[in-house]
């Protein structure tokens, strides 16, 4: 019987079962699968997950009960793996998998990705090993090219030549039009070997696979030189070709538009894009914003067809302060709210701060959802001594598989970082997102926000984060609102750093909009207007603004029920204000009692 044979250049791949339940290992296959996909040789000896969990699929479940029943699958001898290790059988010859997915559904007993779950001795995983499948009809790339080893290869080459290059100077020849990343990596650690660091080479084979495979004719490209960004379009394969020193002896033809558009006056999407510090960055996710930008060029402008069609951009606009709202609210005065939505607009943080009571978290909730659309662009957290950085944005957490029941650390996305990719997502760069973060003095923020304070104030950069690796930064259209309880002096005041990235509103029951509200709400309720009355005569007493008392205290059904106001006044204000004379020896309750300020009306 003829052997199967191992795909050319693809080592053996293994995948290591929980709870020390044994190793399987195989190799690709030469010949394809029914899914057009590289079969998969799973070894003699490989470990297999004797469990069939609920996810299986009902193909996979019939494939691994023929090969039971034909003895292919045996049952693991009992001295192998630690006590209390999950059931496993063994193969017992080799298996032919029309996949390396299947061959890894085989091994877990679940359906799992054979090119991510296969893995080298040295960790990469299998889709490195494989030729490029699917993508997007069209892409976008960011190619630098000012600063070649001290060239601008974009004036003095690319512009007038009419192509696009990377270098790859000690790369040999290259045999395949679209090498995988597992060819590159070869050539790249034996031709880089003393020229570049571990981390350069990563980035290199990266960037080299981005270049000639992942990028195709008819894909948008892009460069900046000299504060300009210059686009055109890829018209050509890759090639090899001798160059001076081999700064751009890996080429592709390209048609280049006339006259660049000036850095500074593209939109903030497409600079935080650019921003990232690589040679080829991927566009893609602003490819809509560059066609926009570029319009289309006809044949007699560029000598091809046309770069890209023109597309209508919707505008990112927080909508306009309506009356209902002002109401709503009971803001009698619009300009206040119409101010606070210019403040968000331009500065896209804000922090609602104030004594307790004041309504900071409500007035932040319902302008977010106005402004918003709908409380589905609304996400809101609340900080508290032991929040952290990997709470907030992202780190690794415990977390159980659904289908083994093991707890693994695992990268998981934190609020911030869950809203961020939501408002990135395609088709809602114009629709406006918000985080509301509630008692945001009560948290370490330098500790909190990590690397986020630098983005908070440049949105149109980008940064390296510390666990994905990922290059982030904030959508244009991720607002924040925060609020802080100036009364809480056991918290310290907010770095000037923090300060700086915010506009700072106040709400006291001494300034407008919230001086008045509760006679507002009475008046709307049809109520008396004493406990109007009586809060101001209250805050008229306390020394310290800080500590005034907001009205929210007095906007609740409990305190209008009979006897409810003594409660609320007993219950809730008075242990405030005990709190605020804690040490002076002061009768509280004399000097701040409905009693003692019913006399002091008028």
């Amino acid at each position: 019987m003829t052997q199967p044979q191992h795909l050319p250049g693809a080592p053996e791949f293994r995948i290591r079962l929980p709870k020390d339940g044994g190793r399987a290992h195989g190799h690709l296959l030469v010949e394809f699968g029914g899914n057009g996909t590289h079969k998969f040789l799973l070894h003699e000896g490989s470990s297999v997950a004797a469990e069939a969990w609920p996810g299986l699929s009902r193909h996979a479940r019939q494939s691994r009960a023929e090969l039971r029943a034909s003895g292919a699958l045996a049952d693991a001898p009992a001295t192998h793996g630690p006590a209390g290790a999950p059931p496993r059988w063994v193969t017992t010859r080799d298996i032919t998998c029309n996949s390396s997915s299947a061959a890894a559904g085989l091994v877990y007993g679940y359906d799992a990705s054979g090119p991510e779950s296969w893995r080298t001795a040295e960790g990469h995983p299998l889709a490195d090993y494989l030729s490029t499948g699917w993508r997007a009809p069209r892409k976008a790339w960011l190619v630098r090219g000012s600063n070649v080893s001290g060239h601008n290869l974009v004036r003095q080459l690319w512009l007038e030549e009419g192509f696009v290059s990377l270098s790859g100077a000690h790369l040999p020849p290259l045999d395949e039009s679209e090498p995988t990343k597992s060819a590159l990596r070869r050539f790249v650690e034996d031709g880089y070997e003393g020229a570049a660091s571990y981390n350069q080479k990563r980035g290199l084979v990266d960037e080299l696979h981005g270049f000639l495979t992942q990028m195709r004719e008819g894909d948008t490209v892009a460069t900046i030189s000299e504060g300009q960004l210059y686009l055109g379009r890829i018209d050509g394969h890759a090639v090899q070709t001798a160059s001076p020193g081999g700064l751009s002896n890996l080429r592709r033809a390209a048609s280049w538009r006339p006259g660049g558009l000036a850095y500074e006056e593209l939109p903030e999407a497409v600079q935080q894009k650019l921003s990232v510090q690589h040679d080829i960055v991927d566009l893609t996710g602003v490819l809509d914003t560059l066609d926009a930008l570029t319009g289309p060029v006809g044949p007699a402008e560029s000598g091809a067809s046309d770069l890209s069609a023109s597309v209508e951009m919707k505008e990112l606009v927080l909508p306009e302060v309506t009356d209902v709202l002002a109401d709503k609210l009971l803001v009698h005065d619009r300009a206040w709210l119409d101010e606070v939505r210019e403040l968000l607009a331009d500065e896209r943080q804000m922090v609602l701060y104030g004594p307790p009571g004041t309504g900071k978290t409500y007035l932040a909730m319902k302008l977010a959802e106005h402004f918003g659309g709908g409380p589905e662009q609304v996400k809101i957290v609340q900080f508290h001594p032991s929040y952290a950085y990997e709470d907030f944005f992202e780190g690794f957490r415990p977390v159980e598989d659904p289908e083994t029941r093991e707890a693994a650390f695992r990268l998981t996305a934190g609020p911030l970082r869950e809203l961020a990719d939501l408002a990135s997502r395609e088709g809602n760069a114009h629709i406006p997102h918000f985080l509301i973060i509630d008692e945001m003095n009560r948290a370490n923020l330098a500790k909190v926000f990590g690397e986020l304070y630098f983005l908070l104030e440049y949105r149109e950069r980008s940064v390296r984060l510390t666990y994905s690796g990922d290059d982030f930064g904030l959508p244009p259209n991720l607002f924040v609102i925060g609020t802080v309880n100036t009364a809480d002096r056991s918290i310290a005041l907010m770095d000037a750093a923090m300060r700086r990235r915010f506009a700072f509103v106040e709400l006291s029951p001494r300034t407008e909009p919230t001086a008045g509200l509760l006679a507002r709400w009475l008046e709307r309720e049809g109520k008396d207007d004493e406990p109007a009355r009586l809060l101001d005569a209250l805050n008229a007493l306390i020394d310290d603004p800080e500590f005034s008392i907001g009205p929210s205290y007095l906007m609740k059904p409990g305190v209008y029920r009979d006897g409810g106001l003594g409660r609320t006044w007993r219950t809730k204000i008075l242990p405030l204000l005990e709190e605020h004379h804690y040490g002076e020896g002061l009768d509280v309750a004399a000097r701040y009692g409905l009693d003692t300020l019913r006399a002091r009306l008028p």
